[in-house]
């Protein structure tokens, strides 16, 4: 994502205390994402469950998460940005111990859907909260919180795998622990709405209506955005949550196996992505991007049987994502004049219920079809985005006019990055 342009002068390095708060407890929300995969096997040993049982660990935490997107604007135009951020820590910490302290896999999936309920609130509304508490220049802020997302997102599985490798249930702990950290941090360090003095990182704006995201999906471009990301999330969670049942790794290996894809997530989103975009129209971007995205999977459906060329799959597979997930947010930024936060919670919360179908699916393919089917239905997800963008290319000719302007990104990321 682009960060540069007007405003972004100063080190990033140089913040307030409270856009640390804020950056600190988004690396350890964004680690929520792969920090499972590397235990959902010793899990469905412990628990006695089945693989399917494993996988509606993300369904329950994302089907929950797209919902409460739709409506994260809602509460924080009315309630504020900061009683929002620990609302959603606040909820992250009780249900990751619950889910910690679980003896059934229906507990654990229960314990997940509140974990997403409190993500959601937060996610929708760090970086706005960071933007607006940042010195230095939007840029430097949205610089910052792209790392922390691109720092958890890569660091999640390593953690998982280490804690993982003691218990099932360390990666549960260590993130209500490392949670708790980060809501004591934003209670001390960010300000409330009434304080005086400083940046006012918790300013209410004007209370948004409820059914502005449903309304917003009936305009045509954000319609086709969120239809081709349905499709294409359930590409992006075979791959993620399928692929360790594949591979006979320990949880230390899968760890290891994840933490190199969401590297290469990090990576193409904070680096790649923006050179490409400045060099290509979006809309080229995102087509080419699917297409590599579609032959990785394809070939990870035919070397299933082949634990290398799965690694390998899953890894190129994270270098085709980190880009499609970064020209996709900044395209649902530049298709309306819909409110960003609006826009772009309408948006997430269509894609991540496509991503909550994903889990159960793969591994119910697999079991009917063989190991490879996944991968091959995910490959078809792909093509069906594609095929939706094309038809719906007319829609979508703003989306190349222009780069955002940082305080325009700003208003959108937080909830197309979650």
């Amino acid at each position: 994502m682009s960060a540069h342009g007007a405003g972004s002068t100063g080190s990033i390095l140089k913040q307030p205390r409270a856009v640390w708060a804020v950056a600190f407890a988004c690396v350890i929300a964004f680690m929520g994402i792969g920090l499972v995969d590397p235990i959902l096997p010793a899990i469905a040993s412990s628990l006695d469950a089945t693989p399917t049982e494993s996988e509606l660990l993300f369904t329950s935490y994302l089907a929950v998460t797209g919902v409460v997107m739709f409506f994260s604007s809602w509460v924080s135009s009315r309630i504020g940005a900061k009683r929002t951020l620990l609302i959603g820590l606040a909820l992250v910490v009780i249900f990751a111990a619950l889910a910690g302290l679980s003896g059934s896999i229906d507990a654990v999936i229960g314990f997940r859907a509140g974990w997403g309920l409190g993500n959601a609130l937060f996610i929708s509304t760090a970086l706005a909260t960071i933007v607006g508490a940042a010195s230095g220049g939007t840029g430097s802020a949205i610089i910052l919180y792209e790392a922390a997302l691109g720092l958890g997102i890569a660091i999640g599985p390593l953690v998982g795998g280490a804690l993982g490798s003691v218990s099932w249930r360390g990666p549960f702990f260590g993130t209500a622990s490392l949670m708790a950290v980060g809501f004591i941090a934003v209670v001390v360090l960010l300000p409330g709405q009434r304080e005086q003095g400083g940046h006012r990182a918790d300013a209410k704006p004007a209370p948004i209506p409820l059914s502005a995201p449903f309304r917003a999906l009936a305009v045509p471009a954000l319609g086709v955005l969120a239809g081709g990301a349905f499709f294409y999330n359930i590409a992006f969670f075979i791959l993620l949550a399928y692929s360790p049942f594949v591979l006979p790794f320990s949880e230390i290996g899968l760890g290891l196996v994840f933490f190199g894809w969401g590297l290469g997530v990090a990576l193409t989103s904070v680096l790649v992505a923006p050179a490409l975009t400045r060099r290509f129209r979006r809309t080229i971007v995102i087509r080419g991007a699917l297409v590599v995205l579609a032959v990785v999977l394809v070939a990870a459906g035919l070397l299933a049987a082949i634990p290398a060329g799965v690694v390998a799959a899953v890894i190129a597979g994270g270098l085709a994502l980190g880009v499609l997930n970064t020209a996709l947010t900044e395209s649902v930024m530049e298709a309306t004049d819909l409110p960003r936060p609006v826009a772009s919670g309408a948006y997430s919360g269509v894609r991540f219920l496509g991503g909550a179908i994903a889990p159960p699916l793969a591994t119910l393919l697999a079991d009917a079809f063989g190991p490879g089917m996944p991968y091959w239905v995910a490959a078809a997800s792909v093509v069906v985005t594609i095929l939706i963008l094309a038809l719906g290319a007319k829609h979508l000719r703003r989306v190349d006019r222009r780069d955002p302007t940082p305080v325009e990104e700003a208003a959108a990321v937080g909830a197309g990055d979650a």
